[in-house]
């Protein structure tokens, strides 16, 4: 089977053996047994070198793709594979809906709940928190189950994991009715505003998003995303904090057009519509571009952009857009939000890795002092291991599930000292 050359974004070249697409779970485990180093490649999102390995690069694209809901408990059973953008559709259709959605629907549920991925709200936690229960193979091909309720003790570190335990096949998500959500856009916030008004900003509705190039003179725009009928109710103002309500459509990035995003301008629609920025019919985000993201403590984002000030101009050379998020802590070991509500730095650069490197080695060293946690599939260049209070933790659940390291690669040898 040929192997796939990079992922999406194109800055990672694989170094996979071989590739790998078991057709069923009986065959994954079969490959996973037989095998000395392997690596899962889910939807190929990632900027990191995460999915990558020198054995065999796993797909499990070939496997049956389920859906099962189970009204009574108000979860649904996944493949691990499915895209969010094909599960919310299905969700919808009967009825139901997941309480929030990253920035775009093309990502697999296996791969973002493994990397801590998130969309905004203070009220909202990252997209594995929703994790209620797991399938995985381990190292030597077992098939095992794991739950919130039933191994209160493991369970935490199994679910933001980087694919360090074992395969995951299914998972089970916690979910509720479906929702309308209304989505309009304000431009040309201050930033002196955006520093004065932060907590109130980010409160104002169920999703929040702030969108900078970090240019001078330097103001926002603002994505607003309303639950209908959750007490916000009405036409949003025509200015806020010295910001003005958008007429028309916009794109996150100003010079591009606004045709790939969601529906804005207030009009109602359904929560997996709404949720993400971009459409899952089309490119999302700028398409030729490399990511970053750095997690800081939520009462700390203000100084923490503040202390990034002396270097806006080297941000700005080398940045499509920035854009700040926030997301509700969480009690997963391995998750950038682990025990602290967070505010998320985003930054979607320029295709260009030798440019970008040397910047992302100053914002860096500008957010240490905040205990900037980077986004796991993103690009980083720290070693951020020491940040997680249960790292060792972990490292002990990699003895217990992968004592050869079979699912250790390059990337979390240098990130978690283990399994390279």
């Amino acid at each position: 089977m040929a192997i796939p050359q990079t992922n999406w974004a194109g800055n990672v070249r694989f170094g996979a053996a071989r590739m790998r697409r078991p057709g069923t779970i009986d065959q994954l485990r079969q490959l996973v047994a037989e095998s000395t180093r392997t690596r899962v490649l889910a939807a190929g999102h990632s900027f990191s070198r995460i999915a990558d390995t020198s054995g065999d690069q796993l797909s499990l694209d070939d496997l049956p793709q389920t859906v099962q809901l189970d009204q009574e408990r108000q979860v649904v059973t996944v493949s691990a594979a499915i895209r969010y953008g094909d599960l919310a559709v299905r969700l919808h259709q009967a009825g139901y809906a997941l309480a929030n959605l990253a920035s775009l629907p093309h990502i697999s549920v296996a791969g973002a709940c493994a990397t801590g991925t998130h969309g905004s709200g203070d009220g909202n936690g990252s997209l594995a928190t929703a994790v209620s229960a797991l399938e995985m193979v381990t190292a030597d091909g077992e098939l095992i189950t794991l739950s919130r309720d039933g191994d209160a003790d493991a369970f935490p570190g199994t679910v933001v994991a980087l694919g360090a335990l074992g395969v995951l096949t299914r998972l089970t998500l916690d979910i509720e009715p479906a929702y309308p959500v209304r989505q309009w856009v304000y431009e040309n916030l201050p930033w002196r505003r955006l520093h004065a008004h932060f907590a109130e900003i980010f409160a104002s509705a169920y999703s929040v998003s702030v969108f900078t190039d970090w240019g001078s003179p330097r103001t926002c725009r603002v994505w607003v995303k309303q639950r209908a009928g959750a007490g916000y109710g009405g036409p949003p103002p025509p200015r806020w904090l010295d910001a003005r309500l958008a007429a028309i459509p916009l794109h996150p990035v100003p010079q591009m057009a606004a045709g790939s995003t969601t529906q804005q301008l207030g009009v109602p629609g359904p929560w997996h519509e709404r949720l993400p920025h971009f459409r899952a019919e089309h490119t999302p985000s700028v398409g030729a571009e490399l990511q970053s993201e750095y997690l800081v403590p939520r009462e700390l984002a203000v100084p923490a952009l503040a202390a990034l000030d002396p270097i806006a101009d080297q941000i700005a050379a080398v940045l499509a857009i920035s854009e700040i998020r926030t997301v509700a802590a969480d009690d997963l070991w391995l998750s950038p939000c682990y025990q602290r509500d967070s505010a998320g730095l985003h930054f979607t650069w320029r295709h260009d890795t030798d440019a970008v490197l040397p910047v992302l080695a100053a914002v860096e060293e500008r957010l240490a002092p905040f205990a900037a946690r980077p986004h796991w599939g993103k690009l980083f260049v720290m070693r951020p291991g020491p940040l997680y209070p249960r790292l060792a933790d972990f490292v002990h659940l990699m003895a217990r599930y992968d004592p050869d390291g079979v699912f250790g690669n390059e990337f979390t040898g240098t990130c978690l000292g283990e399994g390279s």
